[in-house]
């Protein structure tokens, strides 16, 4: 099998939106980070996120497939438990229903997934997911629902 790196990220962006689209059926109003977990869900996850109303979407992912590993998860005010920077530069985000998620999201993420090739079957695509950008306007999602959830900051 040939492995696609002609314009590998903008592949790897499209696959991994595709894959948070099938299981998030108002997709259009989040933005979308790749990230990489150590708790609760290990392995690969899209994660969707949005101001208003704030809320963060949690889609854990098998990386062979891009096919849900669990169901997607929405965090917002009404079940977060906690939400922490932790020391590594990752984040911690706990639920009301004792699960704890911790994941880092990654400037750059090297990445092989399959893509549909000529003729529908499946091809690895490789390549270095850059999502720079996006990273850190996650990051400063994060801060903002963080200072949100703590009632001695105030704005």
């Amino acid at each position: 099998m040939e492995t696609l790196n002609v314009g590998s990220d903008d592949v790897l962006k499209q696959l991994l939106h595709e894959a948070f689209d099938t299981q998030i059926p108002n997709f259009g109003s989040y933005n979308l980070v790749a990230a990489v977990g150590s708790s609760g869900s290990a392995g690969l996850k899209v994660i969707g996120f949005r101001r208003e109303p704030a809320e963060l979407i949690l889609c854990p992912l098998n990386p062979e497939n891009l096919q849900p590993t669990e169901r997607a998860i929405s965090v917002n005010n009404t079940n977060v438990s906690h939400v922490a920077l932790v020391l590594d530069g990752g984040y911690e985000v706990g639920t009301s229903t004792g699960r704890v998620y911790r994941f880092n999201v990654p400037a750059r993420l090297s990445l092989n997934i399959p893509a549909v090739g000529h003729e529908g079957t499946r091809q690895p695509t490789s390549g270095i997911l850059a999502q720079d950008d996006d990273a850190q306007e996650f990051a400063e999602f994060m801060n903002a629902f963080m200072d949100s959830l703590d009632p001695a900051i105030t704005p």
